[in-house]
């Protein structure tokens, strides 16, 4: 356990909602500790008296139905605490917020981090700056019900009227979004973020490897905490230790959270995120001529009429269908894994049915 000065639950970012949830779930018999890093097969979590190393009990193990039934990065849990260092983790509170994308090509879910406030999307300048990835960690964002703010980084990379053209199409793009400009090298624009950030107030930092989160982080810190190595000249990628999840509590009081570099943004069920990311095409949308219009080639699509008018961008209609197709493969391979899950719970219904008919042995006659 890791001695400390005095701090209060809620300094980690425990509100009313959370306390009225413990409530709902007579949960007043356990302590409250939040998820403050994950590990294979274990947890590190933080309350008021120290931090703990922690496990979910055989139970929650065998209950968990997909990979949002364990904890995350985040989280609110309900633990015992046997000793000095050891926790047992009972329960989940309900989450207020969840950011997660679709992992791989198996369809499954990873969970980002959990009950954020906001989402620092970071891209470098130089190499990573890419238009349709930032509305990609919108969805997420937006779906998840995080409020997404633009961290434009290494700015001193590119020369003073490239970075005002990056700025003008983000406006253009997202309207009155969020934007800080900073850099680690000559420290730009860190004063301005560490004014954003709000005591108690939880930020994930979001972006891919190299982009150069950690070393934000650190600087808020004040100190190395988080290894960085540099970025690769030869092969234009940056190269990061962080390998897990983990959250920080700065001497301001706000809390963050560094996440290891993501390739792919996956899009899972975010149709809502995908509405409020698309707002002007959603808008559109509702003047179609069929109600259930894809969009790409009906007669009467008032979102294929905008698009060869000139009234929205080639570019923002194409990933919208990309992002769209996307989900809606996501939630309908979903249901098939339910058709087959429920199909195979019968199979085994009718087994040990047909077992129990049979005195408990299997006859092939």
């Amino acid at each position: 356990m890791i001695t400390e000065s005095i701090i209060s639950i809620n300094d980690l970012g425990y509100d009313d909602f959370f306390e009225s949830k413990r409530k709902e779930l007579k949960l007043d018999g356990f302590e409250i500790a939040r998820v403050i890093v994950e590990y294979k097969g274990a947890y590190k979590v933080k309350n008021e008296t120290g931090e703990y190393l922690a496990k979910i009990t055989g139970k929650q193990m065998f209950t968990a139905s997909s990979r949002e039934d364990y904890p995350a990065v985040g989280d609110w849990v309900a633990v015992t605490i046997p000793d000095k260092e050891h926790a047992v983790i009972h329960a989940i509170l309900p989450r207020k917020t969840i950011i997660k994308r679709k992992q791989g090509t198996k369809n499954e879910i990873q969970i980002i981090a959990t009950n954020v406030d906001v989402a620092f999307i970071v891209q470098a300048v130089d190499r990573d700056y890419n238009i349709n990835r930032f509305e990609r960690y919108f969805v997420l964002a937006k779906d998840g019900g995080v409020r997404p703010v633009i961290i434009l980084n290494k700015s001193d990379l590119i020369s003073r009227e490239e970075l005002n053209s990056k700025k003008e199409e983000l406006k253009n793009k997202f309207g009155n979004i969020d934007l800080i400009l900073t850099s680690a090298i000559n420290n730009d624009g860190l004063v301005q973020l560490e004014l954003y950030i709000e005591k108690g107030k939880t930020y994930c930092f979001l972006g891919s490897s190299g982009v150069g989160k950690s070393t934000l982080i650190n600087k808020l810190i004040g100190d190395n905490l988080i290894e960085t190595k540099d970025i690769s000249d030869y092969y234009g990628r940056g190269r990061h230790t962080t390998t897990s999840r983990e959250m920080y509590f700065l001497k301001s009081g706000g809390i963050v959270i560094d996440n290891p570099g993501m390739r792919e943004v996956g899009i899972v069920d975010s149709e809502a995120g995908i509405d409020a990311c698309f707002d002007k095409i959603k808008s559109l949308a509702q003047k179609c001529k069929y109600s259930d219009c894809t969009h790409t080639q009906e007669p009467g699509c008032a979102i294929i009429s905008a698009l060869k008018s000139g009234k929205i961008d080639k570019k923002e209609y194409s990933n919208y269908v990309n992002l769209k197709n996307e989900s809606e493969y996501y939630e309908m391979t979903k249901i098939e894994k339910k058709q087959k899950d429920r199909q195979f719970g019968k199979f085994i219904k009718n087994v040990k049915g047909y077992l129990k008919k049979q005195g408990g042995k299997y006859s092939e006659e």
